[in-house]
């Protein structure tokens, strides 16, 4: 097992900040200020890494392994005792978010007695799966093969995150259902799929210093949308730019500055309601850094 980070200063005495995300136009969208340097702190270093949620989770799940690391909702009482919840940098489906498609027409209903590919059993996507309906048999399969299995015949059907929720009807999927209608029809909230997570031990006046930097990131992008689009359009897989300034808008916005009451609320609902359906073993202790 790797060491985890250690939060002492460089020898030049600036503290190093080890940042990892998921490599989606999204992230890389709020994260541009940072990691281009439009955004300074004095006396801290921000050095980035790049790996898929589910891998960022199981990695904070196990260890501190980064001081501010991505993380899908469903994932964070796992981690609660290391991390707590960055009020900013969260992404939040308004009335839209993973969904389930098919090869063929199918009902909800069907889904319970097939296999449905998952990206993975910490994600938000897998827990909202879970509470619209804990029978469905499910088979983890990395997110971006997640439709190719489905085309391939692999599956009958798969739950996607990211870009495909924009991309799967010209493979000829179906939509067998979207699981952001589903939980805003069932709770009136926003269905909130992943924030940022900071280490505890980094203490209180880091916590202020380095929220306010990402948040600074992601206006200094929402202020400056060209060029940080233009920056996100390498991690935008297989979207054009037009494609990827719609996926950008629905996940950055004034909504990843702020979750807003509602959005806190919705974070609260989800997990409570994924520990009081048996789903998360743990009893969710959700704070946050502002």
């Amino acid at each position: 097992m790797s060491t985890p980070l250690t939060q002492s200063p460089a020898a030049d005495g600036v503290l190093e900040i080890s940042i990892a995300h998921s490599p989606d136009s999204d992230d890389a969208f709020m994260f541009y200020g940072l990691a281009t340097n439009k955004i300074r702190v004095p006396g801290y270093r921000f050095t980035h890494t790049l790996s898929d949620i589910e891998t960022l989770n199981r990695r904070a799940e196990q260890e501190a392994f980064y001081d501010v690391t991505a993380i899908s909702f469903h994932a964070y009482p796992y981690l609660q005792q290391n991390y707590t919840l960055m009020g900013c940098g969260g992404s939040v489906g308004e009335g839209y978010g993973p969904m389930v498609v098919a090869r063929s027409p199918l009902t909800p209903t069907d889904l319970g007695r097939i296999k449905v590919a998952v990206p993975g059993t910490l994600t938000t996507a897998f827990l909202a799966l879970k509470i619209f309906n804990p029978e469905i048999k499910t088979e983890t399969v990395p997110f971006d093969k997640i439709i190719p299995s489905i085309l391939a015949g692999d599956y009958d059907a798969g739950l996607i995150i990211h870009e495909g929720q924009l991309t799967y009807s010209t493979s000829g999927l179906y939509k067998v259902i979207d699981l952001g209608i589903w939980w805003r029809e069932t709770t009136a909230l926003v269905l909130p799929l992943g924030g940022n997570a900071i280490r505890r031990s980094l203490g209180a006046e880091s916590h202020k210093i380095i929220s306010k930097a990402l948040r600074d990131s992601i206006q200094h992008a929402l202020d400056h949308r060209e060029q940080a689009l233009e920056y996100a359009m390498q991690f935008a897989r297989d979207l054009d730019t037009r494609l990827a300034s719609r996926f950008v808008s629905m996940y950055v916005n004034e909504r990843t500055l702020d979750y807003g009451a509602d959005g806190r609320e919705a974070i609260r609902k989800l997990l409570d309601m994924g520990f009081e359906r048996g789903i998360i073993p743990i009893v969710p202790q959700v704070d946050f850094v502002d």
